[in-house]
């Protein structure tokens, strides 16, 4: 019997969702591995396992696993989709906020269209040792060595780590070259998203971010949220600003430290398929995603 999957994105950043509400997959790290492979998977950024909420204050309880088969603390992206999902399974009611438990701690979600949705990501957090970050103390910025160059950059968790860099330009070469240095710094014990952000004004800038566990990706909820928040306490942007990713634009307001920082976004379904591979032992070329006709649905199915 294989296992049944929606293959979803938000701004690119494409996932897998799985329902786990009533019984839990055989998933490890090799298995998530083949089923994120591009050329001989499904393939995905990130596999997102729906699982009933612990807090009965919560509609449900969700897990991440990069594709390398590393747990995420948290993915604002794959938030949104797990919203819609919900909300497709007749388990979510639009225009409420409903309280999930993530990896990362409760947050609250509401779908405010019929492809967008609304999280509250929590507050950010600028102490380096709750990253973690290894630091003399909390700043606005820290140098960073990287590849023989000496970078600034400021650092957030999200319930997740993100470091920042403030950039001219997201295209330049040298961010291609940085991002994969500074995503796997000693400095950083569990490694970290590197965010190069390039601000146009005070409520719009630029992003890239390379994800551990995932790389370059299109786009990256988290990392909008904590470029934002590391901007805004550096008094580079103001309160409500419009993320231009790869993948598209986020909308992310915050009020300062003491408040919630929130992010809206679109959720988007790309088709509903079978997996096959799930009982072999190898990632070969048994381990295949069959997708008939029949199973694929159209965007935002009902």
């Amino acid at each position: 019997m294989g296992l049944h999957f929606s293959k979803m994105h938000g701004l690119g950043n494409d996932f897998v969702v799985l329902d786990a509400r009533s019984r839990a997959p055989a998933l490890d790290p090799r298995r998530i591995r083949a089923m994120a492979d591009r050329h001989t998977g499904i393939g995905f950024d990130q596999l997102l396992v729906i699982e009933p909420a612990r807090d009965p204050a919560c509609i449900a309880a969700y897990s991440i696993y990069n594709a390398d088969g590393s747990p995420a603390e948290q993915c604002g992206n794959g938030a949104r989709c797990i919203a819609a999902w919900l909300e497709r399974a007749g388990a979510l009611e639009r225009g409420i906020i409903a309280q999930f438990e993530s990896p990362a701690g409760t947050i609250g979600m509401r779908l405010t269209a019929a492809n967008a949705v609304t999280v509250e990501m929590g507050e950010p957090d600028f102490d380096p040792a709750h990253v973690p970050f290894t630091a003399c103390g909390s700043a606005l910025v820290h140098p960073l060595e990287v590849a023989g160059e000496r970078v600034e950059i400021s650092v957030v968790s999200m319930g997740n780590p993100h470091a920042i860099l403030e950039v001219p330009d997201v295209t330049a070469p040298e961010v291609d070259r940085l991002g994969p240095r500074i995503t796997a710094h000693p400095r950083f014990a569990h490694g970290v998203n590197a965010g190069f952000a390039q601000v146009l004004d005070a409520g719009h800038l630029k992003l890239r971010v390379h994800e551990r566990g995932a790389g370059w990706t299109l786009a990256c909820g988290s990392g909008a949220c904590a470029a934002v928040a590391a901007l805004y306490r550096r008094g580079r942007v103001g309160a409500s600003v419009n993320v231009a990713l790869p993948g598209g634009q986020l909308a992310i307001a915050w009020d300062g430290p003491g408040h919630p920082l929130w992010m809206t976004g679109p959720a988007a379904f790309v088709f509903d398929g079978e997996w096959l591979g799930v009982q072999h032992d190898c990632a070969g070329p048994r381990d295949s995603a069959h997708c008939a006709p029949g199973n694929r649905s159209p965007a935002w199915r009902k």
